[in-house]
């Protein structure tokens, strides 16, 4: 065998590949793994070192192929650092965000805009939202924006509004409407992407250059919990897109990355009407040193369970007479579904209350019906409430589930007692449903909606326990090797990737994570959240990791 570049030896190592194959060390040259024996270390006359050669030696420690996450959203996380933080238990009432909000005015100009994140009204005391009268208060001068943490509700000031220019009495638009108060005035409540675009189209965007000296810092995040590729899940327009391929291209975030791209963008007239997907996956490439390639065009058809948007088939627990909201008509959603299908596009649709699942799959039936295709892969993103039913027909139709699974740990509880009730939120994200079923599945944390952290999500799909460590569904719990391929191999796979990525084998690109602990052991499983990742490779190079690992 000719020199080689990475030898990694005294491991255990998980290829995840379809036999399960445990093996020894492995061997890489240019990027590509080129060996794979069982002991500690090739046999004699295996391979030929030289000074060139990087040497690592894991005196134990388990190498797993890198972790691939299908569903994030890492640019807005990104942009994030520069808000107020508005979560809860860092928050316990409205009124420390208030104060917050306040202290951010003293220090902000008149006129400028201050932003913040991850309010959550069922777990601040005051068990509700906040209004514009209290915003008006505490930051009189500024235009006020607070993101719900489900990303499907803002709340904003009466500045905000007045900018907007929002009338006291505005009608709900299409696929959204606004919070009010009793007399019909907009209490500054705004529900879905509808209803906060008018706000959100006057908030000055950040620069490109801007959004790439973020993506620099979050990408090493992501690193660090060893994911090797990445999909962001919500690209806006071509000043997002075009900091995703620098940051590719001058090695800002070496990840592996997928875009999912806003349906809007395909539209007659737009930026990318005339594209095919070939066309617009080649400039991708071109433009991100072969880094950044298309995923899907992404749209959405309902919001957020615990936003009570999310569309149901039965009313929510806490609220008998509210059933959600489907954002487009099943027709004209039918319609665009079918036109993007034609054109060859692979299609992303996130879909929360089985309602809205339902929608999904009766649009992709039926531009299935009119034109099949083989391996489309069309995706169902959450998941959260798919039936059995449901599960089947996804299987039937090779529709892909991405599944927000760390909602049984963050919301598990609360699905329980006040938005499902407790037959509904047992059965949230069915994963043992999709084995069953022979469905392509993924797992994904929806970061910043939760941290991201494969780990995290592979413990809550082995072990599905709530916050209040309550077993949520144990008929839904799967099997630790399952579970880590839903977040290699797996995903993979749901990336057309799956010659060169998802699992340890010859040929394949060698994207490593090295984790101090085997989470296959029986005695680590309850634990596999807190396994350390010791360090991260992409193409046989360290892209994070502790100094003693790599020896030369």
């Amino acid at each position: 065998m000719k020199d080689i570049s990475l030898l990694i030896k005294n491991a255990n190592v998980l290829t995840l590949d379809d036999n399960n194959r445990i093996a020894g060390s492995v061997a890489v040259t240019d990027g590509r793994i080129v060996g794979i024996w069982d002991s500690p270390e090739p046999p004699r006359g295996a391979i030929s070192l030289s000074e060139k050669t990087t040497i690592v030696d894991l005196k134990g420690e388990t190498l797993i192929p890198g972790f691939i996450d299908t569903h994030n959203h890492i640019l807005m996380y990104a942009l994030m650092r520069s808000q107020v933080n508005c979560s809860s238990p860092l928050n316990r009432s409205i009124q420390d965000i208030l104060r917050k909000i306040e202290e951010k005015a003293e220090d902000t100009p008149d006129g400028e805009w201050i932003q913040g994140y991850g309010f959550d009204d069922t777990l601040i005391s005051d068990q509700r939202h906040i209004t514009r009268d209290e915003l008006d208060k505490v930051a009189p001068h500024n235009p006020v924006f607070i993101k719900h943490i489900s990303g499907h509700l803002a709340y904003v000031n009466s500045q905000s509004l007045a900018l907007a220019e929002l009338a006291e009495m505005e009608q709900d638009p299409i696929g959204g409407h606004y919070g009010r108060y009793e007399n019909g005035k907009l209490n500054g409540i705004l529900y879905e992407g509808a209803a906060m675009a008018p706000i959100t189209s006057i908030i000055p965007k950040k620069s490109v250059d801007e959004m790439v000296n973020s993506l620099k810092y979050t990408a090493h995040e992501y690193l660090v919990q060893g994911i090797t590729t990445n999909t962001d899940a919500k690209v806006n327009n071509i000043e997002e897109l075009t900091a995703h391929l620098i940051a590719a291209k001058t090695g800002v975030n070496p990840m592996r990355t997928r875009l999912m791209v806003m349906h809007p963008l395909l539209r007659k007239g737009e930026a990318f009407s005339r594209y095919t997907p070939e066309e617009l996956n080649q400039e991708l490439m071109n433009k991100s040193n072969n880094l950044v390639k298309l995923d899907s065009i992404k749209m959405f058809q309902d919001g957020s369970i615990q936003g009570l948007t999310g569309a149901l088939r039965k009313p929510y627990f806490n609220n008998t007479h509210l059933l959600g909201d489907l954002i487009h008509s099943q027709e004209l959603f039918q319609e665009e579904i079918l036109d993007l299908h034609k054109r060859g596009f692979r299609i992303a649709i996130h879909g929360n209350g089985d309602r809205a699942i339902g929608s999904i799959l009766d649009a992709f039936e039926y531009a299935l019906s009119k034109f099949p295709r083989q391996r489309h892969q069309h995706r169902i993103e959450h998941v959260q409430t798919g039936t059995t039913a449901d599960i089947k027909r996804m299987a039937r139709l090779n529709v892909a589930g991405s599944f927000f699974i760390n909602h049984v740990y963050y919301w598990g509880d609360r699905h329980e007692k006040l938005f499902l009730g407790p037959e509904r939120a047992s059965r949230i994200s069915p994963l043992a449903d999709a084995i069953k079923n022979n469905l392509l599945f993924t797992l994904h944390s929806d970061c910043p909606v939760t941290p991201i952290s494969p780990l995290f999500s592979i413990w809550a799909a082995v072990n599905r326990k709530t916050s209040s460590g309550k077993v949520l569904g144990p008929e839904q719990r799967i099997d630790v090797i399952n579970a880590l391929k839903s977040m290699t191999i797996f995903g993979a796979r749901l990336n057309f990737d799956e010659a060169n990525t998802g699992s340890i084998e010859i040929g394949k690109l060698a994207d490593f994570a090295v984790l101090e602990a085997d989470p296959t052991i029986e005695s680590n499983i309850e634990g596999i959240k807190d396994i350390k990742i010791r360090a991260t490779f992409i193409n046989g190079t360290p892209v994070y990791g502790e100094k003693i690992l790599v020896s030369i």
